[in-house]
């Protein structure tokens, strides 16, 4: 019966193998796509999959890139923690119902 040690030196050689083995058929593979492209005139746009679903990538359709979204100044501030809040979406817990102790006061 083979031991832990000589089972686990015959999966190295056999992965080390496979490496191998994958290296030289890819290889091989990428020739013979390279000749049947070269041979019909193919590009790379030709065998990419053109996108069809979803909303057109930014710049498609002679539209402008969206501008990147910027944070906005905070507003609220906790003396506690240092959390703050802008002002916007649901208000935190620790702002209670007299947020103007919290408000931050503007340079």
């Amino acid at each position: 019966m083979a031991t832990y040690k000589q089972l686990i030196a015959e999966k190295e050689a056999l992965e080390a193998k496979l490496a191998e083995m994958r290296a030289s058929e890819v290889a091989g593979v990428i020739a013979q796509i390279q000749g049947l492209m070269a041979e019909y005139e193919l590009t790379a746009d030709d065998i990419a999959p053109k996108r069809r679903r979803g909303r057109p990538a930014a710049g498609a359709n002679g539209k402008a890139a969206a501008k990147p979204k910027t944070s906005l100044p905070a507003k609220y501030r906790d003396p506690k923690t240092g959390a703050t809040w802008t002002g916007r979406g649901r208000a935190p817990a620790w702002l209670g119902k007299n947020r103007a102790r919290f408000l931050i006061a503007e340079a």
